[in-house]
C-alpha cells in the first residue's frame, strides 16, 4: 500500500492558528511538474485521496486539517498531470490549490476556492517560504509519512494496459508480458510461474493483496498468482533486480506486487460513479466476458460494489475454461492443455478522515488442469483465504498493518490424455502471518521506514495407496510429514535527500528462517520387496530409513541489505546505481523430499522437464549479489517520448541448482536424470531496454506511438560450466499503437532469438527462433467496452524456450520433444459497466 504524506503545520501567515498541515520529503519541482503519472486512487475520504497523491509525486500537501473533514471524492484512476490529478480530486468539493514552488520542490497548499486558486486563479496566496518554515513545521505539527521508494527501473502495470491485456489472459501471469525483465515458464492454463532477470518461482517475492501465498504442491501447479482471476486485478507492480529492503525478503529475484480492485465509496458531495440505491448508498459494477478460438475458451466476470460514504461491500467472481488448444501451421491439439478455473472475493471496507480497513475473503475452486510438460495433472485444487489489512496516519507517522490466512487443499493424479493410470498424489498447505510496518520522518529531508513480519507455512504431502498395487501400497506414501517453515523478518531503511537531485536508500535486513518436518515414510517399508522367489528393488523404502535418522530441524539466520543511490540530473534524465545482497532459504520440497527411485522422484520437479529430483536436507540459502544501473530519459514537456535501459549483474552464492545421481528408463523407453538439489556458485548478467514515442498526431487521424521493450539474460553454474535452466534468449516485443476517440487499436511483434545455451545437466531442449505477429483493437464508449483480436496472426508454428518438454505427446508418441505454442487464435471480449 502507499503511505500517506508527513502532516505538519505552517505558520499563521499562511493558514492560521490551526495546526495540521501536511508535507514530506519532497521530489524536486523539475521532476515534479513534469511528470505525468499514473494513479489509482479510489473514491472516499478526500484526506486519503491526497495522501496517496502526495505518495506518488512527491509533493508537499499544506493545508488545515478542518479543511478536509467530511469530504470524499469520486477517485482517480489513469495518467495526469499533477494539475490535472488535483482539478479530479478536488472537483465539487469546494477546495482550490495553489502550488508553490521554492526551485527545490513543490508545495500543493489547499484552502477554500474563495481564498485560493490554482496557478491559473486569480486569488493568490501571499508568498510562501518553504525552506524557511519546514523544520519549525515539523517540530510543530502531526506528522505523516512518505510511502516506500521505489527505483526508476520498477514497473507499474495498470488502467488501460490491464483492460488491453485482460480479453486474451486465463491466468494473472499473463498480464505480466511485455513488462521490462519479466518471462513466464509455461505451466498450466492458469499456472504459469514468473520469472525476473531468470530468476523464477520461489525466488521472487510474490505478493497477492500484500498476503503471501506458498505452493502446495510437488509440482508447483498452484503458484501464488493462480488464485486471483485477472478481472480482480487492479495494478500490478515488478521490481526486478535491486529491490528495497521494504518491499519484502526471502527472495533474491525481485518482487511482484499484485493489488485487487480497491473498494469504492460514495461522495454525497459529487455525482455518484454509479446509480444511487437508496439515500447515501450507490452501487456500481461491471460484467466481462470473452471468448478465444485457439482453445474453444470462454469466461465471464463480473464486479459489484455497494457503498456509503464510509463502508464498502466489493464482490468479484471469474469463471473461465478452455480445452487443448491447437499448435501453429494448422498443427493437431496440443494435449494435457485444457483446464477450467473459478475466483470468488469479497471485501469489506471502512474509511474515515484517512484510515482506511479492509477485510477480505476468497474462494477458489479448479476442478482440473491439464500440464503438457509434466508427468502429472491437476484434479482437485480449493483455496480459502482471509486478509485484514489497515493503513493510516498518525502524530508520529505512517502505519501499515495486515494479517492473513490461506488453505489449500490440492490433488494430482492424470487426465484423459495421459490415462490409463492411477498414482493419486494429495497436498494440504496453509499459510499464515502478519505484517506490521511505519514510515517515520525524521526532518524534511530524511525518512525512516521500520517493519516487521512473519510467515507461517504448514504442509503435509501424502500418496494414498492403490489397493493391489505391487509398487504403489500397501501403506501411504509420506513425501512431507507436518513439514513447518517459519519465518520472521525485520527491516529498517532510510532514505535521504541530500540536495535536490541526489537521493540515498540504505537498508538493512534480517530473516530468521526455522523448518523442519516428520519422518518421512514409503509406500512399502521393504527393500527389497518380496515377489515369490525373487524381490523387487524399493530404494525409497531405504531412503526414508535413512533420512528418518537424520535431524530434520534446520535453521537459517540470513541477513539482507540494499543501497541505491539515484541521480536527477534535470526533467529530461535520472539515473540510477543500486547494489543488493538478497537471500532466500530453500522450500520445504528442497530440503525435505526423499524419495530416489525413478517413479518417486520423477513426481517432484517445477520445471517441466520431466526429469526426476531429490531433496536435499543439507542445503545452504541461496545469497544473490546484484548490481544494477537504471538511466531513464523521457520529453518533460509533451511527454511524446521515454527510454530507460538497465543492464546487471548477479553473482549468487550458494544457488541451489541440481546435480545428476543417477537415472530411469521409463516404459516408452526414454532415459532421464535423476538429480539432486545441491548448492553452487552461479552468475547471471543481461540488460533490459523499454522506451516509447509519438510518431504522428493530428486531430482527424488520431495518435501514433511506437514502444518497445528488449530484454537479454545469460546464466551459467560456475563449478560445472553448464547454463542455468530455462533461461531465456535474446528477444524483444514492439508495438505501434493508435488511438482515436474510443477506438485504441495495435499491432505488435513479438521476436525471441534461439535457444543454444542450455541445462545439459537437466536435458533442456534446444529452441528455434521465431516471431510473432499480433493484433487488437478494442472501442470503449459510455458504459461499453468491445475488445477483438488475433494472436499469432501467420500461424506460425513455434516452440517457447520457457516451455519444457511435451511430456503429455510424448507419453502417445514415444517422440520427446519442445511443447508448441498456440496457433492462430481469435478473441472477442464485451464489458458493460454499471
Amino acid at each position: 500500500m502507499g503511505a500517506t504524506a508527513i502532516a505538519t503545520a505552517l505558520s499563521a501567515l499562511v493558514l492560521g492558528q490551526e495546526a495540521p498541515a501536511i508535507a514530506h520529503v519532497a521530489m524536486p519541482e523539475a521532476e515534479l511538474s513534469a511528470a505525468v503519472r499514473s494513479y489509482e486512487i479510489p473514491p472516499g475520504s478526500i484526506a486519503f485521496a491526497l495522501n496517496r497523491l502526495a505518495d506518488a509525486t512527491g509533493a508537499q500537501l499544506v493545508y488545515k486539517s478542518r479543511l478536509t473533514r467530511d469530504l470524499t471524492t469520486r477517485g482517480l484512476s489513469g495518467a495526469f498531470t499533477l494539475e490535472d490529478a488535483l482539478d479530479r480530486l478536488l472537483a465539487g468539493t469546494g477546495i482550490g490549490y495553489r502550488l508553490a514552488r521554492d526551485g527545490r520542490s513543490v508545495a500543493i497548499v489547499l484552502a477554500q476556492n474563495q481564498t485560493v486558486r490554482n496557478d491559473a486563479g486569480a486569488v493568490p496566496l501571499p508568498p510562501i517560504d518553504i525552506a524557511a518554515e519546514r523544520e519549525r513545521a515539523l517540530r510543530a505539527a502531526t506528522r505523516h509519512a512518505d510511502g516506500p521508494f521505489t527505483p526508476i527501473g520498477a514497473t507499474q502495470i495498470s488502467g488501460e494496459t490491464l483492460d488491453a491485456r485482460r480479453p486474451d489472459a486465463s491466468d494473472a501471469a499473463q498480464l505480466l508480458y511485455g513488462a521490462p525483465g519479466v518471462d513466464l515458464y509455461e505451466a498450466g492454463g492458469v499456472s504459469r510461474l514468473p520469472a525476473l532477470h531468470g530468476l523464477a518461482d520461489d525466488r521472487i517475492k510474490i505478493l497477492l493483496g500484500g498476503a503471501e501465498i506458498t505452493s502446495a504442491c510437488a509440482n508447483h501447479m498452484n503458484p501464488p498468482l493462480s488464485y486471483i482471476d485477472p478481472s480482480n486485478v487492479g495494478k500490478i507492480e515488478v521490481l526486478s533486480g535491486v529491490t528495497p529492503v521494504s518491499k519484502g525478503g526471502d527472495s533474491i529475484a525481485g518482487t511482484i506486487s499484485v493489488e485487487p480492485k480497491p473498494p469504492i465509496f460514495a461522495n454525497p458531495r459529487v455525482a455518484a460513479p454509479g446509480p444511487s440505491i437508496a439515500p447515501g448508498v450507490i452501487a456500481s459494477g461491471s460484467v466481462s466476458g470473452f471468448f478465444r478460438s485457439s482453445n474453444s475458451g470462454f469466461g465471464v466476470s463480473g464486479t459489484a460494489n455497494v457503498a456509503t460514504e464510509h463502508f464498502s461491500l466489493l464482490y468479484n467472481g471469474g469463471y473461465t475454461r478452455g480445452s487443448d488448444y491447437h499448435s501453429g501451421d494448422n498443427g493437431p491439439k496440443v494435449l494435457s492443455t485444457g483446464f477450467i478455473s473459478e475466483n470468488h472475493s469479497a471485501t469489506l471496507a471502512y474509511q474515515n478522515d484517512g484510515h482506511l480497513f479492509t477485510l477480505r475473503g476468497g474462494y477458489q475452486n479448479i476442478p482440473y488442469q491439464g500440464f503438457v510438460n509434466q508427468r502429472m495433472d491437476m484434479t482437485y485444487n480449493r483455496g480459502y483465504s482471509v486478509d485484514a489489512g489497515y493503513e493510516g496516519a498518525f502524530d508520529w507517522g505512517k502505519l501499515e498493518a495486515r494479517a492473513f490466512w490461506h488453505h489449500t487443499a490440492h490433488k494430482m493424479g492424470f487426465l484423459y490424455d495421459k490415462q490409463p493410470a492411477n498414482m493419486p498424489m494429495n497436498a494440504s498447505g496453509t499459510d499464515y502471518g502478519y505484517l506490521v510496518k511505519a514510515a517515520i520522518p525524521l526532518d524534511a529531508s530524511n525518512l525512516l521506514r521500520i517493519g516487521n513480519e512473519f510467515h507461517g507455512y504448514h504442509l503435509n504431502d501424502w500418496w494414498p495407496p492403490i489397493v493391489g498395487s505391487m509398487m504403489m501400497g500397501p501403506g501411504t506414501y509420506w513425501n512431507i510429514n507436518g513439514g513447518q517453515r517459519d519465518r520472521i523478518g525485520t527491516f529498517a531503511e532510510w532514505e535521504a535527500k541530500w540536495a535536490p537531485q541526489w537521493t540515498t536508500v540504505l537498508g538493512v535486513r534480517n530473516d530468521i528462517v526455522w523448518m523442519s518436518t516428520g519422518d518421512a515414510s514409503a509406500y512399502d517399508p521393504r527393500n527389497p520387496i518380496p515377489m515369490g522367489m525373487m524381490g523387487m528393488s524399493n530404494p525409497d523404502a531405504t531412503a526414508a530409513r535413512a533420512f528418518n535418522a537424520r535431524s530434520h530441524a534446520r535453521t537459517d539466520v540470513n541477513f539482507d541489505m540494499t543501497a541505491l543511490l539515484r541521480y536527477q540530473a534535470d526533467e529530461t534524465s535520472a539515473y540510477e546505481l543500486g547494489y543488493s545482497r538478497k537471500t532466500r532459504s530453500p522450500n520445504l520440497y528442497e530440503r525435505y523430499v526423499f524419495g530416489v527411485g525413478g517413479m518417486a522422484s520423477s513426481m517432484i520437479g517445477w520445471f517441466g522437464d520431466a526429469n526426476g529430483y531429490v531433496g536435499n536436507p543439507d542445503l545452504k540459502p541461496e545469497v544473490a549479489h546484484t548490481v544494477s544501473f537504471t538511466a531513464a530519459w523521457r520529453d518533460p514537456v509533451d511527454h511524446d517520448w521515454e527510454a530507460k535501459a538497465t543492464p546487471y549483474f548477479s553473482y549468487v552464492e550458494n544457488f541451489i541448482d541440481a546435480d545428476r545421481v543417477g537415472g530411469f528408463a521409463d516404459k516408452n523407453g526414454s532415459w532421464f536424470p535423476i538429480l539432486q538439489f545441491r548448492n553452487h556458485k552461479a552468475e547471471l548478467y543481461g540488460f533490459d531496454l523499454s522506451g516509447r514515442g509519438k510518431l504522428y498526431e493530428a486531430a482527424d487521424v488520431g495518435r501514433f506511438t511506437l514502444s518497445g521493450v528488449i530484454g537479454y539474460v545469460y546464466g551459467e553454474n560456475l563449478d560445472r560450466g553448464d547454463g542455468l535452466y530455462h533461461i531465456m534468449p535474446l528477444n524483444a516485443r514492439f508495438a505501434l499503437e493508435h488511438k482515436l476517440g474510443g477506438w485504441s487499436s495495435a499491432v505488435e511483434l513479438q521476436l525471441v532469438d534461439s535457444k543454444t545455451h542450455v541445462s545439459t545437466a537437466r536435458n533442456e531442449l534446444r529452441t528455434p527462433s521465431y516471431g510473432l505477429v499480433n493484433l487488437r483493437t478494442s472501442y470503449e464508449w459510455d458504459a461499453f467496452r468491445i475488445d477483438l483480436g488475433v494472436t499469432n496472426v501467420a500461424d506460425v508454428r513455434y516452440y517457447s524456450p520457457l516451455g519444457g518438454f511435451d511430456y503429455a505427446d510424448y507419453k502417445k508418441t514415444s517422440m520427446p520433444g519442445a511443447v508448441p505454442g498456440p496457433g492462430r487464435s481469435y478473441y472477442a471480449g464485451m464489458t458493460v459497466k454499471f
